[in-house]
């Protein structure tokens, strides 16, 4: 199929040829039909990722085809290869040059393009749309069905399905061991949710437990139960990888989490997450109630000055112990950590009186999985979690005004 596309312009009816009407020629012996639009994109496709390699290769040569540069060129092309590879529009054949570079001991060394690596068959799209399916329990057969559109005639085996995966496993395992000492987290965000996933031949919620700092997933790990041993493997872990001491954490309530933060931490502050206890609350009180609850609670927690916040807190106190005193009782259990936001700028309340920061992950992994009942395996959460994290489908917010806070604070370390 020729490169011409640009000139593709629709004839008027009366010049229809054949009996389908729903193709044109269009000149030059090029006739219209349902694909023509994807078509015409693979060819751009094609010509495009075909420039990007001869731009990658003129720089590791020092000169583009037949320019002569003298002792500055680095080697020589020597023919061209062809390559199938499938984007998200099929499966296309691109034409991949080939060169020898020079070394430093005088011989010589095959190039390879970093755009375009050796092996390569599939855009890494291609492949988070393949483990997107397979992870979320569909087999080859049933892989092939979902996506032929997106395959449209490229290879894909079984062996190629366990190569993807076992790759994407070694990576987390590389990802959820690696140092922390560089890592500049200043505020520790913990929480832990449910996904649903097969055990046996039942359906079980089992919890994953996340840490993140600033825009940065520090840990993920599947659980038993979100209990104070399954949080301290989980902090001891991220101790052991170079964490320092935070500054802030800010929680979810979870008594195991706060046991598992003061002992490795005596003294870290520590934020309770608004948004949790607002949903304590109003499951304390009769339903008529709750939107007043709810009203009452944001004026005091979302006040614009701590004299604001002091104030509200002592009315909601005061008018919901004569209204309904098992809320208060609920609201006093969290005491001055619900308001430890207070210390630090205002500029980033509204980031640190939630877990917020986390939720964007449990979105988009519902979002993701929605269409499945639950997941096959333990191990296929957490691959997929990861997956989306490596791919930047899930982006945590940066909070503003970070860097006013110094990066370390006297918090003494847990007991030896």
């Amino acid at each position: 199929m020729s490169h011409n596309c640009a000139r593709w312009q629709r004839v008027p009816e009366d010049d229809a040829v054949g009996s389908d009407s729903r193709k044109r020629d269009l000149g030059e012996g090029r006739e219209v039909g349902a694909d023509t639009i994807e078509c015409v994109m693979r060819e751009r496709v094609r010509d495009t990722i075909e420039r990007i390699v001869k731009e990658e290769l003129d720089a590791a040569l020092g000169a583009a085809r037949s320019v002569r540069v003298g002792e500055a060129r680095a080697g020589y092309r020597h023919g061209t290869r062809a390559r199938t590879l499938t984007t998200s529009l099929g499966a296309t054949t691109i034409t991949m040059p080939r060169a020898r570079l020079a070394t430093p001991d005088g011989g010589t060394t095959e190039w390879a393009s970093a755009a375009v690596p050796r092996y390569q068959r599939r855009t890494a799209r291609v492949d988070e749309a393949i483990l997107g399916v397979y992870l979320s329990g569909g087999n080859t057969r049933r892989l092939k069905g979902a996506l032929a559109p997106l395959l449209r005639g490229g290879p894909l085996g079984k062996d190629a399905v366990s190569r993807l995966v076992g790759r994407l496993a070694a990576d987390f395992e590389t990802w959820r061991q690696r140092a922390l000492g560089t890592e500049d987290i200043r505020y520790l965000f913990c929480d832990g949710w449910y996904p649903c996933v097969r055990i046996g031949k039942r359906r079980e919620r089992v919890p994953i437990l996340v840490a993140s700092g600033e825009r940065v997933v520090l840990d993920l790990r599947l659980v038993g139960q979100e209990s104070a041993a399954g949080w301290r493997d989980a902090i001891d872990a991220l101790v052991a990888r170079g964490l320092r001491a935070p500054v802030l954490a800010v929680v979810d309530g979870n008594p195991g989490l706060h046991t598992a933060l003061r002992t490795q931490w005596p003294a870290l502050p520590i934020q309770r997450c608004t948004v949790h206890k607002l949903r304590n609350l109003q499951a304390k009180a009769p339903v008529r109630m709750r939107e007043e609850i709810a009203e009452d609670y944001r004026r005091m927690i979302y006040g614009e000055t701590r004299e604001a916040v002091e104030k509200a807190r002592v009315a909601f106190t005061k008018k919901w112990r004569l209204r309904c005193a098992p809320v208060v009782a609920s609201f006093e259990e969290a005491g001055d950590e619900l308001f430890t936001f207070l210390r630090f700028p205002a500029s980033q309340w509204k980031a640190l009186r939630t877990t917020n920061a986390l939720e964007r992950i449990n979105e988009e992994f519902r979002r993701r999985t929605k269409t499945q009942g639950l997941l096959p395996t333990e191990d296929a959460v957490l691959l997929l979690l990861f997956g989306l994290l490596r791919s930047g489908h899930i982006k945590l917010r940066r909070l503003d005004g970070w860097q006013e806070i110094p990066n370390s604070v006297p918090i003494a370390s847990k007991a030896a």
